[in-house]
């Protein structure tokens, strides 16, 4: 029984004894309550295990257990941490970099409320008055406008998609993934008698176009059955274009987003509400109107208005915009969609929703919330943060930029390295003892990359000439060749718009960016890479079997989770459960498939290696020079067989440009490659981009670190702030030059990390 005198001693500590999730190896800690913890180690030491799979975790599944059997009985079944003990656990809230989803009636403004509390305030100073709050929300059917449903577009489909005019039906004209020939789909098309199957499809007339693509349903016989027969864009928008295009088959989805085209409600002019909504306004201004504002700009026209019966509403919606406006995201709109954010945008503007909170004694959990940012948003992050710690909460904080660390009152660094050279606690204490550790993160804190001895010499331009997209004000800029070149600015300067926007489009480039990885939870670093074909090959030559029997995707597959080596369980509107299979044991693979070895290792144990441990395992051939590739992009903590969907934005790119260094390219556009990475990970980054270029590539890196501009030969800076107040070049030429002479935030920053100590 704990003594009383050790309850007290304790009670201001988060006791975390024997955690062993994952590749933890039996950790013993204490985190202290109401202070700011920042968790540091290289990518797969082991603090996401720690902090999300243990502490968070249990958090999470101790309240659960406190609703009702009745009620439990529909949420998740949350398994406990593999963990001997935690004491003294608050309850938890996650602020992680997931994205806010695909749904596109989800936008800044729903998701931050702030939208539902303007919706209000022109419920009752709205000229003239058209209804209650409802009247205004593109969700609900009175408010919404009735052509588009509320999203502001219309969507159609790209007949040359659908269909291949030099082709008859009987060819195979139809251009829909599954709809083949022999299909019953097809059949309908074939035997309907509205055209003639032989026939070219550029040699229909207009009519039995319109017949084979919009005709309305109608019964049809099909030898001896009459069934029902649609137009085929008919059938394939009913069957797929009102979906969520992520839950599709790869196959499908590539196919939508290729036939799919959208534009502009007529209707409503993308305003998403009806006429009547649009009709009410406030100085001038309808909500849409509002809802289209530069936030910062909006937090403004909110501040003007004074209204005693709804003055309340309007100081808590000021408050939210101007912590939009703190947080960095002011560029943002209130109608800017949800799932159009970065990782790091969407966690700032989860984060919003917490700094008004009256909750004290909560634990917040952030993931890397520099995500994204510039020095100087990064300092206003770090506020944000003691902010919420002053107000008596616990704040654990996963971070990798030595600007957050060094504000930390406690830093837990795990490590030494990844996966099973990780799960170690190799310091716990102050900022100050991190430095004198002598660990990997204390040697590397205060590291600084210096400016080049000499800069390489360009090999040409490549001019981008009177660029507008999004907020960029008629840029024209040369950008080298030959060199390595790193656009900064602040979030939302208009990097990516004049980047993307210009240079993406063009043959000789190759785009590494941290967008999601085509593929589903079958995918893993094996599939992607195409590195399992040369072990599947391996294995099957070594046991005189074939090679597909080493697929988890096909015949060597567990029947019973079909080779996922999990069981997942829909919960339709809750989050979905995964349970490992008990069948295989979540090895993937047939009892009989795990009998054949490889060099003493089966399929399962090859495919739960590490990248670093298949280097060794593999010693030549087309699988190491894979691997290798895997390696120099700092993947070698990555297990093959780890599902892509669990991998960060920067592990995503980082995996995609392991896989383009292979390809036929001479310009590398990367975007954000430090994210994710530990400080002395991005030495090695640096002289891959150098190997890279000495290649003779050009590399243009959009990045805020100042250890990438620090080692550029050319610098392109863009701001001088963000949304409306960037968009402009304010400096072009040589990192020596930005730090002697510019005076632009980005200067300023560079001049302050080249001359710390």
């Amino acid at each position: 029984m704990t003594s009383p005198r050790r309850a007290a001693d304790t009670h201001d500590v988060i006791e975390v004894r024997g955690a062993r999730e994952n590749n933890l190896t039996g950790i013993d800690l204490d985190i202290p309550k109401r202070r700011l913890t920042v968790f540091t180690g290289v990518s797969g030491s082991g603090k996401s295990s720690l902090v999300f799979g243990t502490i968070a975790a249990e958090s999470q599944r101790l309240i659960n257990e406190t609703y009702s059997a009745f009620l439990q009985s529909f949420m998740p079944s949350l398994s406990r941490p593999d963990v001997d003990l935690l004491e003294n656990l608050s309850a938890a809230i996650v602020v992680d970099q997931e994205r806010m989803g695909a749904n596109s009636r989800s936008t800044v403004g729903t998701a931050t409320d702030a939208y539902a509390m303007l919706r209000i305030a022109f419920s009752r100073l709205g000229e003239p008055y058209v209804g209650t709050s409802g009247a205004f929300s593109f969700n609900l059917p009175e408010g919404m406008c009735p052509a588009c449903e509320g999203l502001g577009r219309v969507s159609d489909l790209d007949v040359g998609a659908l269909l291949d005019f030099d082709l008859s039906l009987n060819e195979g004209a139809i251009q829909v993934p599954g709809f083949t020939p022999d299909t019953w789909y097809v059949q309908t098309y074939l035997s309907s008698g509205f055209y003639d199957a032989d026939a070219k499809i550029r040699d229909f007339t207009p009519e039995q176009l319109d017949a084979l693509l919009h005709k309305d349903s109608c019964k049809v016989k099909v030898g001896k059955t009459n069934v029902t027969y649609e137009g085929l864009a008919v059938k394939v928008r009913r069957l797929y274009l009102h979906k969520d295009v992520e839950s599709l088959q790869p196959k499908l989805r590539a196919f939508i987003e290729k036939a799919a085209t959208f534009a502009t409600c007529g209707e409503c002019g993308g305003a998403r509400l009806n006429q009547a909504a649009l009709s009410a306004k406030i100085d001038g201004r309808n909500i849409a109107d509002c809802a289209a504002m530069q936030i910062s700009d909006l937090a403004e026209f909110v501040r003007n208005l004074d209204a005693p019966s709804i003055r309340p509403l309007l100081g808590n919606l000021r408050d939210t915009l101007d912590s939009l406006v703190e947080i960095g995201l002011g560029y943002l709109s209130l109608d800017r969609e949800s799932a159009t954010l970065s990782g790091g945008e969407a966690q700032r503007v989860k984060m919003v929703r917490h700094l008004g909170s009256s909750l004290t004694d909560v634990t917040y959990v952030f993931d890397e919330p520099t995500v994204g940012l510039h020095p100087h948003d990064i300092e206003r992050m770090n506020n944000l943060l003691l902010c919420l710690r002053d107000k008596g909460n616990t704040i654990l904080v996963v971070e990798h930029k030595p600007e957050t660390i060094r504000i930390a009152d406690h830093v837990v660094d795990l490590g030494p390295g990844a996966g099973t050279d990780g799960g170690r606690l190799c310091y716990t204490g102050s900022v100050d003892g991190l430095r004198a550790s002598g660990t990997l993160t204390g040697r590397h804190l205060d590291h600084r990359v210096t400016l080049r001895a000499g800069v390489r010499k360009p090999t040409g331009h490549v001019s981008i000439t009177g660029a507008k997209l999004h907020n960029l004000r008629d840029v024209s800029v040369d950008v080298p060749l030959g060199v390595l070149t790193v656009v900064t600015g602040v979030a939302g300067s208009g990097k990516s718009s004049l980047i993307h926007g210009s240079l993406a489009q063009r043959d000789d480039v190759v785009v590494v960016d941290q967008s999601a990885i085509r593929g589903s939870r079958r995918s893993n670093p094996a599939t992607y890479t195409g590195l399992l074909d040369p072990i599947r090959a391996a294995f099957a030559k070594a046991n005189g079997v074939k090679a597909s029997l080493f697929s988890a995707n096909s015949e060597g597959a567990c029947p019973k989770c079909k080779g996922l080596g999990v069981i997942y369980t829909d919960l339709a509107m809750m989050a979905g459960v995964a349970s490992v299979c008990e069948e295989c044991e979540g090895r993937r693979f047939t009892p009989k498939v795990l009998t054949y070895e490889l060099r003493g290792k089966n399929i399962s144990e090859v495919l739960a290696m590490s990248v670093a441990e298949a280097r060794e395992f593999f010693d030549g051939g087309t699988a190491r020079t894979v691997l290798d590739r895997l390696a120099d992009v700092g993947l070698g903590y990555l297990t093959l067989g780890q599902p892509l969907t669990t991998l960060s934005g920067g592990e995503r790119q980082r995996l995609k440009l392991a896989i383009r260094m292979a390809e036929k390219g001479s310009t590398y556009i990367l975007d954000e490659p430090t994210t994710g990475l530990h400080l002395a990970d991005v030495d090695q980054l640096l002289a891959l981009l150098d190997r890279i270029v000495d290649a003779g590539n050009t590399v243009i890196v959009i990045e805020h670190h100042q250890a990438v501009m620090a080692h550029a030969d050319w610098l392109i800076d863009l701001g001088p702030g963000a949304g409306h107040d960037g968009g402009r070049v304010v400096f072009e030429g040589t990192p020596a030059s930005l730090v002697a002479d510019a005076l632009t935030l980005t200067a300023r920053h560079l001049r302050e990390y080249l001359e710390k100590p």
